[in-house]
C-alpha cells in the first residue's frame, strides 16, 4: 500500500556523525516505499561533532539545528516547525527500530490518529537487555498509576501521527529533556485522539552507555510534573484556550 499523502519524518540527532549518513539513506529508501511524497527533517541537537556536515551530504534531506544541546523533546518540537506533511513520524537516528517496521503501522492509519511502536505488543520481536526491560516495565506501571495512561509503551523510538493531532498538542507541550513522549501521549489521550500500538522489531545497539540514576530521576520527576500541571495548575487547559480561542 502506498499513500498519496505526504509524510514528514523528524530525526533528532545527538553526536551521530559516525552513522548518520548511512542511516538517513536507509530511511529515505524505506519510507519512500509507503509514501509517494516524503520529506526528512534532521534536527542536530547541539553542535557537538560533525553531525551537521555529515547529514548535509545526503541529498533531499532538510538539516536544521542549534548550538546548545537541548534534549530530544526540544529537537522534535523544533523540527515540527518545518513539517509540511499530512502525517508526521519521529524516528531515532541510531535506528534501534528499523524503518522497515513502518509497514506494520500502515493498516492502523485508516482509523487511528496516532500509531506507536510498542515493545510490549504480543507480536513484537525484541533483542533488548534485561535491565532495560525491567526499567521499561516499571516506568509503564508508574505512568499507569500517576497519569492513568493505559498504554503499554510510550517510549519507543517510532511513532506516526496525523498533523491535525500535533497542531493541537504541540503548542501545549512544555519541552522537557526526559518525558516528551509521555507528555505527548498523555495530552493526545486527554483530547480524545485514538492511539493504537503496533508491533515492532528492536535490535538494541549497545554503545557502552547505560541509563544513569539522573536519567531515571529526571523521567520520574518530569512525569509527576505532567500530572501536577494538568490536575493542580490546569496549565494545559489554560494554554489550550489561549492558543485556540485567543482573538488577539
Amino acid at each position: 500500500m502506498t499513500y498519496n499523502k505526504k509524510l514528514s519524518v523528524i530525526v533528532p540527532v545527538y553526536k551521530g556523525e559516525k552513522f548518520i549518513v548511512d542511516n538517513l539513506r536507509v530511511m529515505q529508501e524505506s519510507f519512500s516505499r509507503y509514501f509517494r511524497k516524503l520529506e526528512i527533517i534532521v534536527v542536530i541537537d547541539g553542535n557537538l561533532d560533525k553531525s551537521y556536515e555529515e547529514a548535509k551530504k545526503v541529498k533531499g534531506i532538510k538539516v536544521v539545528g542549534y548550538t546548545q544541546n537541548r534534549g530530544k523533546g526540544f529537537a522534535l518540537k523544533y523540527g515540527f516547525n518545518f513539517c509540511t506533511g499530512d502525517f508526521i513520524t519521529f524516528i531515532d537516528a541510531d535506528m534501534d527500530i528499523h524503518p522497515d517496521v513502518f509497514w506494520n503501522f500502515i493498516p492502523y492509519l485508516t482509523t487511528a490518529d496516532m500509531v506507536i511502536g510498542s515493545k510490549r505488543h504480543p507480536f513484537s520481536k525484541l533483542s533488548y537487555p534485561l535491565t532495560r526491560q525491567i526499567l521499561s516495565t516499571c516506568y509503564m506501571i508508574f505512568t499507569w498509576v500517576v497519569l492513568g495512561l493505559r498504554l503499554r509503551d510510550t517510549q519507543s523510538g517510532l511513532k506516526i501521527m496525523k498533523k491535525e493531532l500535533l497542531d493541537v498538542i504541540m503548542p501545549l507541550i512544555l519541552v522537557k529533556r526526559y518525558a516528551f513522549d509521555v507528555e505527548l501521549c498523555f495530552l493526545a489521550y486527554k483530547h480524545g485522539f485514538r492511539i493504537v500500538e503496533a508491533p515492532v522489531e528492536i535490535k538494541y545497539r549497545f554503545n557502552g552507555s547505560g541509563i544513569s540514576g539522573g536519567t531515571i530521576l529526571g523521567m520520574l520527576m518530569d512525569t509527576l510534573a505532567i500530572r501536577y500541571r494538568y490536575s493542580i495548575l490546569h496549565y494545559y487547559q489554560k494554554k489550550y484556550h489561549q492558543v485556540r480561542f485567543s482573538r488577539e
